[in-house]
């Protein structure tokens, strides 16, 4: 009897992710490179440069994903530097920074940032309800506005029993007006006479996610950028007590539709901290700290490129304008609360 012998047993194929994330992570690379070259450019023309290099990538990012949309095979790699990418670099600038400087801040910023967010949300919703969105739309809007963007879009979403096409709406939105401030917020700077310590705090009070805070202020200073994204994460923090708040309201009887539970504080957040507290309790050697804080402006620039990539302008033309209303209005508000403080605080 003739014997066939068995098929040997496939093996894995290490480099097929590598594979699959390279065209979108080579052009992501691309955008990044160029954008890098014309910000190098324009300090050699004019001793400084005027557009830095993490907005550069995302215009460029947009400009490329407006004139042609990229198919399934870039996506990978554009999703993983969007993400991953621009969360390491998150977690790399932890060790550029000092616990001491949350500290010194004292409790009146900590107890303001907590009264932003919750006015922020009461009137984020009330403009959405006067629009007539209806009660869900209104809250997954002013959550995402006075918190944290698609995370607290993500993370309230199943409580509320907020439906999947909502819950999209929503996060396009963020992703769009996320970019948007990102870009627009420096010109504040001059109009207000902000010092670098006022400007961050009113990026880590606006703008909506970490990783966004971190582009919004890279191109003012790095003073702007300690302070942007220690008071982005005290507004980060606001999420748990928030959807705590959201659960008992509706007795528990969200998430109809399946939608899961996120974690209400990001890995990435958690590696900031921890390397913020090595370096505060000087556990990572001085002659480390250049090289990691150069890693982290790098690869924040690639990541830029991977969000413009992802913007999709034409969302906000085909969503209507009651929604557009809404999250004008909110992030309006917002930026009004958020200047207050400052006042109020005398940070100038």
């Amino acid at each position: 009897m003739l014997v066939v012998p068995s098929a040997p047993p496939l093996r894995p194929r290490p480099f097929a992710a590598l594979g699959a994330i390279a065209p979108g992570l080579g052009l992501c690379l691309a955008v990044a490179a160029a954008a890098s070259a014309a910000a190098a450019l324009q300090a050699r023309l004019w001793g400084r440069p005027w557009l830095d290099a993490v907005v550069l990538a995302i215009l460029l990012g947009t400009a490329l994903r407006s004139l042609r949309t990229p198919s399934a095979r870039w996506q990978a790699g554009i999703d993983v530097c969007a993400r991953t990418v621009l969360e390491i670099a998150v977690v790399l600038l932890g060790a550029s920074l000092s616990l001491g400087t949350l500290t010194a801040a004292g409790p009146g910023l900590l107890v303001g940032i907590a009264g932003v967010v919750a006015v922020a949300i009461a009137s984020g919703y009330a403009i959405g309800r006067a629009l007539g969105l209806p009660h869900r739309m209104a809250t997954l809007i002013a959550c995402g506005n006075a918190i944290c963007g698609n995370s607290a879009i993500a993370a309230v979403a199943p409580v509320i029993g907020a439906d999947a096409d909502d819950v999209a709406a929503a996060i396009a939105f963020t992703a769009v007006f996320g970019v948007l401030a990102v870009l627009g917020l420096p010109v504040l700077v001059p109009l207000l006479d902000l010092s670098p310590e006022a400007y961050g705090a009113l990026a880590g009070l606006t703008v909506y996610a970490v990783p966004q805070v971190l582009a919004a202020t890279a191109p003012v200073s790095l003073a702007s950028v300690h302070i942007g994204t220690l008071v982005k994460l005290v507004r980060v923090l606001m999420l748990g007590p928030v959807v705590l708040a959201l659960s008992l309201r509706t007795g528990g009887k969200g998430r109809p539709n399946g939608l899961p539970i996120r974690p209400l504080v990001p890995w990435f957040i958690l590696g900031f901290l921890a390397l913020a507290g090595l370096r505060s309790a000087g556990a990572i050697p001085e002659p480390a700290l250049p090289p990691i804080a150069d890693g982290a402006a790098y690869l924040t620039v690639v990541a830029m490129a991977a969000l413009g990539l992802g913007v999709d302008i034409r969302v906000v033309a085909g969503a209507g304008p009651r929604v557009t209303l809404a999250v004008v209005g909110s992030l309006l508000v917002l930026v009004a609360l958020s200047l207050g403080l400052l006042a109020i605080l005398g940070i100038h």
